[in-house]
């Protein structure tokens, strides 16, 4: 069955969503949609698996490790198990949409 990345978007997001688009041993592939919001203060990611982005629509700003990492559609990442990271901030003006993939 054919979906679609940009179908099923709420209106309002009160909250960062993730939805698990395909999922097998090992690996799991999420879409996130975000607006507006940015990690915890002083809260870092630190992940036992490997995590691949792809940003599709909107803005993001990142730090990993040390270094600050600014994404626009179609940028890609690969933020290695264990690398500490946070979402500093994402665009307030429209849906961000990343294409996740743990592995």
């Amino acid at each position: 069955m054919t979906e679609n990345l940009f179908s099923n978007l709420p209106e309002e997001l009160p909250e960062e969503l993730s939805t698990v688009l395909a999922e097998s041993d090992g690996v799991k592939i999420e879409r996130t949609i975000s607006e507006g919001h940015a990690s915890p203060e002083g809260f870092w990611y630190d992940q036992e698996q490997n995590e691949w982005v792809l940003l599709i629509s909107g803005s993001a700003v990142l730090t990993v490790g040390d270094e600050r990492i600014e994404l626009s559609p179609g940028d890609h990442l690969l933020i290695p198990s264990r690398q500490r990271h946070r979402v500093e901030s994402t665009s307030a003006t429209e849906k961000t949409i990343w294409l996740v993939v743990f592995f």
